[in-house]
Protein backbone atom coordinates (compact mmCIF):
# COMPACT_ATOMS: atom_id res chain seq x y z
CA UNK A 1 0.00 0.00 0.00
CA UNK A 2 1.78 3.05 -1.47
CA UNK A 3 -0.25 5.06 1.54
CA UNK A 4 2.28 3.40 3.93
CA UNK A 5 5.29 5.24 2.28
CA UNK A 6 4.56 8.60 2.36
CA UNK A 7 5.31 11.66 4.31
CA UNK A 8 4.48 10.78 8.04
CA UNK A 9 2.29 13.68 8.35
CA UNK A 10 0.24 12.35 4.93
CA UNK A 11 0.22 8.83 5.88
CA UNK A 12 -3.18 8.96 8.31
CA UNK A 13 -5.27 10.69 5.73
CA UNK A 14 -3.66 8.48 2.78
CA UNK A 15 -4.42 5.07 4.38
CA UNK A 16 -7.80 6.86 5.11
CA UNK A 17 -8.20 7.05 1.11
CA UNK A 18 -7.73 3.78 1.04
CA UNK A 19 -9.92 2.77 3.55
CA UNK A 20 -12.71 4.60 1.56
CA UNK A 21 -11.90 3.50 -1.93
CA UNK A 22 -11.98 -0.32 -0.72
CA UNK A 23 -14.09 -0.28 2.45
CA UNK A 24 -13.39 -4.32 2.52
CA UNK A 25 -9.29 -3.91 2.44
CA UNK A 26 -9.24 -5.29 6.02
CA UNK A 27 -5.09 -4.68 6.17
CA UNK A 28 -6.07 -1.09 5.28
CA UNK A 29 -8.56 -0.82 8.28
CA UNK A 30 -5.20 -2.29 10.92
CA UNK A 31 -3.36 0.12 9.25
CA UNK A 32 -5.71 3.33 9.34
CA UNK A 33 -5.73 2.02 13.00
CA UNK A 34 -1.66 1.92 13.46
CA UNK A 35 -2.09 5.45 12.73
CA UNK A 36 -5.03 6.53 14.77
CA UNK A 37 -4.89 9.86 16.58
CA UNK A 38 -6.53 8.71 19.56
CA UNK A 39 -7.33 4.87 21.94
CA UNK A 40 -10.22 5.30 21.15
CA UNK A 41 -9.66 5.75 17.24
CA UNK A 42 -7.47 2.80 16.49
CA UNK A 43 -9.66 0.45 19.10
CA UNK A 44 -13.14 1.59 16.14
CA UNK A 45 -10.65 1.06 13.30
CA UNK A 46 -9.29 -2.21 14.63
CA UNK A 47 -12.92 -3.44 15.50
CA UNK A 48 -14.41 -2.46 12.01
CA UNK A 49 -11.45 -4.86 10.56
CA UNK A 50 -12.11 -7.66 12.93
CA UNK A 51 -15.86 -7.35 11.56
CA UNK A 52 -15.03 -7.10 7.91
CA UNK A 53 -12.47 -10.16 8.54
CA UNK A 54 -15.27 -12.07 10.21
CA UNK A 55 -17.30 -11.29 6.76
CA UNK A 56 -14.82 -12.48 4.46
CA UNK A 57 -13.72 -15.96 6.85
CA UNK A 58 -17.50 -16.51 6.58
CA UNK A 59 -17.79 -16.21 2.73
CA UNK A 60 -15.13 -18.26 2.02
CA UNK A 61 -16.49 -20.95 3.85
CA UNK A 62 -15.54 -21.00 7.69
CA UNK A 63 -18.41 -21.79 10.05
CA UNK A 64 -17.00 -20.37 13.48
CA UNK A 65 -14.85 -23.31 14.15
CA UNK A 66 -11.44 -24.50 13.05
CA UNK A 67 -8.22 -22.86 12.67
CA UNK A 68 -7.55 -19.82 10.90
CA UNK A 69 -3.42 -19.93 10.40
CA UNK A 70 -1.21 -17.29 10.11
CA UNK A 71 0.80 -19.38 7.16
CA UNK A 72 -1.97 -18.71 4.79
CA UNK A 73 -1.66 -15.02 4.06
CA UNK A 74 -5.29 -14.07 3.53
CA UNK A 75 -6.06 -14.34 7.25
CA UNK A 76 -3.24 -12.30 8.26
CA UNK A 77 -5.26 -8.64 8.26
CA UNK A 78 -8.27 -10.42 10.22
CA UNK A 79 -5.86 -12.24 13.04
CA UNK A 80 -3.90 -8.90 13.04
CA UNK A 81 -7.05 -6.93 13.76
CA UNK A 82 -8.45 -9.45 16.13
CA UNK A 83 -5.01 -8.74 18.20
CA UNK A 84 -4.75 -5.57 18.07
CA UNK A 85 -8.37 -5.14 19.20
CA UNK A 86 -7.64 -7.19 22.45
CA UNK A 87 -4.60 -5.24 22.63
CA UNK A 88 -6.29 -1.59 22.62
CA UNK A 89 -9.48 -2.89 24.63
CA UNK A 90 -6.90 -3.41 27.29
CA UNK A 91 -5.84 -0.36 26.85
CA UNK A 92 -9.54 1.52 27.14
CA UNK A 93 -9.99 -0.62 30.27
CA UNK A 94 -12.16 -3.86 28.28
CA UNK A 95 -10.14 -6.40 29.87
CA UNK A 96 -12.89 -8.58 29.51
CA UNK A 97 -13.02 -8.33 25.46
CA UNK A 98 -9.18 -7.86 25.87
CA UNK A 99 -8.95 -11.53 27.20
CA UNK A 100 -11.80 -12.65 24.77
CA UNK A 101 -9.78 -11.55 22.00
CA UNK A 102 -6.44 -13.20 23.27
CA UNK A 103 -8.35 -16.51 23.56
CA UNK A 104 -10.13 -16.20 20.11
CA UNK A 105 -6.83 -15.92 18.69
CA UNK A 106 -5.15 -18.84 20.42
CA UNK A 107 -8.00 -20.83 19.38
CA UNK A 108 -8.26 -19.67 15.85
CA UNK A 109 -3.77 -20.03 15.63
CA UNK A 110 -2.87 -21.58 18.05
CA UNK A 111 1.12 -20.02 17.68
CA UNK A 112 -0.58 -16.53 18.11
CA UNK A 113 0.16 -13.45 16.14
CA UNK A 114 4.21 -13.48 15.36
CA UNK A 115 5.49 -10.89 17.39
CA UNK A 116 6.25 -7.32 15.29
CA UNK A 117 3.46 -8.65 12.87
Amino acid sequence: MQAMSADVSDRRSMIAEVVKRHPRFIEAWVALGDHGRDDMERYACYRVAYHRGLDSLRQNGWRGSGYVRWSHVPNRGFLMALHRLGTTAAVIGESDEAERCRLFVLQLEPSGVPEGA
